[in-house]
């Protein structure tokens, strides 16, 4: 059964988890007369992100678009002037209408799409010549963050019912720069670690609850959960020391900003 997103737990660290968007946000050069009439937020989660692409264009209509309805329920009370939709991204990719999003952003969201490179031309493919495509992905999971949850869960008791799991997974920014590329883009690629000060003994448990634990979260039955958890908190402790009660988190994103090259001869130079 898919896990289920609590938008709440997500917002705790929203100003951590929305840094990369705005410095993502920041490179795309969509403005003046190439200002875009529609904009997409694809894996939009809670809309508090959403909001700023309004900000930037306020002419432009706006659309979010999450396959978590208690994410979109939280983004349309959150924001009820902007437009939100409950879709699988994979879907939204084959049915949207070929070059009709000015500006397409994807922020922490296309790790968890199994083979999500392959996609790449096909979201491209919704922005028109002259157009933006843009998205963040972590590039963390070679962390102990990640690798300490993994380990345990293959651990028993916990194997028979973690075996399977959605683990999200991501490229380095070479990878994405040729794809995109070879899919008629100029690209800006790049990547940053980030070095987040967290408050709290078990601030690295609590910042993977509102994303990658939950998968583990899910599968787990209720009696075994608390044993996992309390492990889990303990090794990462150890991984993470807190000193005077803050422990910092590096964590590595990777960042793309394509604009797809008009055709030659086709009117726009680049």
């Amino acid at each position: 059964m898919p896990h289920a997103w609590d938008p709440d737990r997500y917002l705790a660290y929203a100003d951590e988890r929305g840094r990369p968007f705005v410095e993502l946000l920041a490179r795309v050069g969509a403005t003046g007369e190439a200002a875009p009439r529609r904009v997409v937020d694809l894996g939009c989660g809670p809309g508090n992100l959403t909001r700023l692409l309004a900000e930037r264009w306020p002419r432009a209509a706006v659309v979010g678009v999450d396959s978590s309805e208690p994410m979109i329920a939280k983004a349309r009370a959150s924001v009820p002037d902007l437009a939100f939709e409950v879709a699988d991204l994979r879907d939204w990719a084959r049915g949207v209408e070929p070059g009709s999003v000015d500006v397409l952003v994807s922020n922490a969201t296309l790790q968890w799409v199994p083979g999500h490179l392959e996609l790449l031309p096909t979201l491209v493919r919704a922005v028109p010549a002259g157009g933006w495509f843009a998205f963040q992905v972590p590039g963390n999971f070679g962390e102990p963050s990640h690798t300490i949850r993994e380990e345990l869960a293959a651990e028993e008791p916990y194997a028979a019912h973690t075996r399977g799991l959605a683990r999200p997974a991501s490229h380095d920014p070479v990878v994405y720069l040729e794809s995109l590329r070879a899919a008629g883009c100029e690209v800006d690629a790049w990547e940053t670690t980030y070095l987040h000060v967290l408050t709290g003994e078990d601030a690295v448990f609590d910042w993977i609850s509102g994303t990658s634990l939950r998968p583990t979260a899910a599968a787990l039955p209720a009696e075994l959960w608390p044993r996992f958890a309390e492990e889990l908190r303990r090794r990462l402790a150890v991984a993470y020391p807190a000193y005077g009660g803050r422990v910092v988190l590096p964590f590595r994103r990777i960042f793309c900003v394509a604009r797809v090259v008009p055709a030659a001869g086709g009117g726009e130079g680049v």
